[in-house]
């Protein structure tokens, strides 16, 4: 014998009705994620106020730049203190050779590398913090004078879905040169200098030399180094820097 109700009509179209009707707490989980996944919809529009979400942005653009800021200043530190080092050093004593200021300036460009290498991950934090104060905060401030870019939301949109760096390795090293390492090139050459000439027993440039290599082939590297720093450090190019400090604007309109 069949269990009883097994084969009721009532219960059976009960049965299909719940099949076909949508669990209720699944529809509010769908609309739950729904809710999570735009949770970024009109953030910025509706709380542009100094407490809302786009003082926060900034807030942490700025923490970010500052953060990288300290790094370059760090590498500077090293590069300045090994050079007083190797001052100090080669001067104590004739007996000191010379080509350990040589090794300096090698030492130097080591620093050269690493900072203008930091100096293009902070130029990305760098750049979104100026086009926020360009496009928002100045904007905010004298709204007659309109935006500096249309398109800067698109923009930076686009930079924080996939961070990239904006400028190349000979920009950042051609800053960095300008900026720093160029005077203490110069400083540590014209050390070179007075040490291979007024501080040596030999005539120069006889007194250059570094064991088997002649002074003139070692006086010849030395300024062959310098000539192509002050040609990249000078080289008047396109630089994307995100509005450098400068006496003159070398970027392209």
């Amino acid at each position: 014998m069949s269990e009883s109700g097994s084969n009721d009509p009532e219960t059976s179209a009960k049965d299909r009705r719940d099949a076909d009707t949508p669990d209720r707490e699944d529809t509010e989980v769908d609309a739950t994620d729904e809710a999570h996944r735009e949770v970024g919809r009109g953030l910025l529009d509706e709380e542009m106020g100094p407490s809302g979400a786009m003082a926060h942005l900034y807030r942490g653009e700025i923490h970010r730049m500052r953060f990288w800021r300290e790094r370059l200043d760090r590498t500077t530190n090293w590069a300045v203190i090994v050079l007083a080092a190797l001052l100090t050093w080669a001067f104590s004593s004739e007996s000191n050779p010379h080509y350990v200021l040589l090794a300096g300036a090698a030492v130097l460009g080591v620093f050269l590398v690493i900072e203008a290498r930091r100096y293009r991950g902070y130029d990305i934090w760098r750049s979104r913090m100026r086009a926020l104060q360009k496009n928002v905060f100045a904007y905010g401030l004298d709204p007659s004078q309109g935006l500096a870019d249309e398109n800067w939301r698109a923009k930076l949109s686009k930079d924080y879905r996939q961070p990239r760096l904006e400028i190349s390795r000979t920009e950042a090293l051609a800053h960095r040169l300008r900026r720093v390492y160029l005077p203490l090139m110069s400083v540590l050459l014209g050390a070179w200098l007075v040490r291979v000439t007024a501080f040596a027993d030999a005539q120069w440039p006889t007194s250059a030399a570094i064991g088997q290599i002649p002074g003139s082939i070692v006086t010849a590297i030395v300024v062959l180094g310098y000539g192509g720093l002050l040609l990249v450090a000078l080289n008047r190019k396109t630089w994307h820097a995100e509005t450098e400090l400068m006496t003159e604007d070398l970027r392209e309109k």
